[in-house]
């Protein structure tokens, strides 16, 4: 899955833009990586949502278990990838039916944090037990909301390409090759949330998420990680 938005929707990560100017690479434009994402797949299609925003997916080589799904209601646009353990529980707290799927339930999870819930976006991220990676665009807001499970069980990855769009990928070689070193591996148990403004881990938002410039050896520009001890449930 891709998701690709201009500098309009999401200002480009400060430590990505850095491991960029610190280690020179080749780059794409942001449409020469959508074209690149669409010629590798023939079932792969894409969507534009307005002038900033463009958002791909292919069912090709996904996994059985954890598989990609695309919806999109009341100008929400959701992709996600995996599956959610507690998908039942869920469909029950936010009213919807026996046939509604994962990416259905997270449109309807962020529509709530949006317009009534009185939780703040770390509280309803954690609410999701399973493995997933997902991407929400909110075209009336123009509000950009992305997530990934507390175990990195399924992979996401952001980069900015030559003309400062910022790109979010589950294929680390498709963004290699459209953003050159800056490029990182989006942290596990994290949300990004243009309304909050910054990278938050929802298990402890109050943790501090800081970058350091990766090796010369790897192909990251930077890593992200949660500063502090680890958050242990105490249901456990």
């Amino acid at each position: 899955m891709l998701g690709v938005f201009s500098s309009s929707i999401v200002s480009p990560p400060e430590e990505l833009v850095a491991a960029g100017s610190r280690t020179p690479s080749p780059k794409t434009t942001a449409a020469t990586l959508l074209n690149r994402f669409l010629d590798s797949s023939a079932s792969a299609v894409s969507l534009q949502v307005g002038d900033d925003a463009h958002l791909a997916f292919t069912h090709d080589n996904q996994s059985p278990l954890l598989p990609r799904s695309f919806a999109v209601k009341d100008e929400i646009f959701c992709l996600f990838e995996g599956a959610l353990d507690n998908l039942g529980r869920l469909k029950q707290q936010y009213g919807l039916g026996k046939s509604a799927n994962e990416v259905v339930l997270v449109i309807e999870a962020y529509k709530a944090l949006r317009d009534r819930a009185p939780y703040p976006p770390s509280h309803v991220v954690g609410h999701l037990a399973g493995d997933f990676a997902f991407v929400v665009f909110d075209k009336s807001t123009s509000t950009l909301f992305v997530a990934t499970d507390q175990f990195g069980k399924v992979p996401l990855y952001w980069g900015i390409t030559a003309d400062g769009y910022v790109a979010f990928a589950n294929d680390a070689e498709l963004l290699k090759g459209a953003c050159g070193k800056s490029l990182a591996s989006f942290p596990q148990g994290c949300f990004y949330s243009t309304a909050v403004g910054e990278l938050k881990c929802y298990e402890n938002p109050k943790n501090k998420v800081t970058a350091v410039p990766a090796t010369e050896e790897e192909i990251w520009g930077a890593k992200f990680m949660v500063e502090g001890p680890a958050v242990v449930d105490p249901t456990k």
